[in-house]
């Protein structure tokens, strides 16, 4: 389980948010929501352990990050807003490279496999900037798939995408909860997913939402 208590963030002199409380356990996820400017990028890189926190405690299996910072990182994955690929690699290369950095070699068929069930097949091979701002999106996305993670932390991943990668997203992250992983994300988008979830406003309390199947 992740537990935060009392999270607060700042932003040179002014405060994002304070007193925010969240959990998410296995199979279940948190949809993290605001205006722009409310901190939702803010509050998952300070989850991700990517910025500071001004306040507050963050808990990982009922212990704080600080003392089990390797452990949480090696079961996070964060994917940005940005797609933060290389464009001169190719959509294969991407995803070698970035299962290289951390340090989980990815084999061929494994890779190869993710490209394709995200919807480059033909693509694998070409360079990122060839690629439409959707297409780069989905090299991005294919480290779902080649992630043993449990918990993903994912910052407007539905961004740039067609009616059917949309669909074909909440399909893997559907299949990621159902393995008893764990999600949050943010989105400007209204999206259905299965199992147990809550919606979170920044400066309110969780709201409980029902999933749908």
């Amino acid at each position: 389980m992740l537990r935060a208590h009392g999270l607060a963030c700042d932003r040179g002199d002014r405060r994002l948010f304070s007193a925010v409380d969240l959990s998410v356990s296995p199979g279940e996820w948190l949809q993290v929501e605001g205006a722009n400017g409310a901190g939702k990028t803010s509050l998952l890189r300070i989850l991700a352990g990517l910025a500071p926190v001004a306040e507050g405690l963050i808990e990982w299996e009922g212990r704080p990050v600080a003392e089990v910072r390797d452990d949480y990182h090696a079961r996070l994955l964060y994917l940005g807003h940005a797609p933060a690929i290389k464009e001169d690699l190719s959509a294969l290369e991407n995803l070698h490279t970035t299962a290289a950095v951390a340090g989980r070699p990815l084999d061929e068929a494994t890779a190869m496999a993710a490209l394709r069930r995200i919807g480059l097949k033909g693509r694998e091979d070409l360079p990122a900037r060839v690629l439409s701002q959707g297409q780069k999106r989905r090299v991005a996305l294919a480290r779902l798939l080649c992630s043993q993670a449990r918990l993903w932390i994912l910052d407007e991943p539905f961004v740039a995408l067609d009616v059917a990668a949309v669909a074909q997203l909440c399909s893997i992250l559907d299949d990621h909860l159902s393995r008893g992983g764990m999600l949050i994300f943010t989105s400007h988008q209204a999206v259905q997913l299965a199992g147990t979830g809550a919606s979170l406003r920044l400066g309110t309390p969780p709201a409980p939402r029902e999933g749908a199947a």
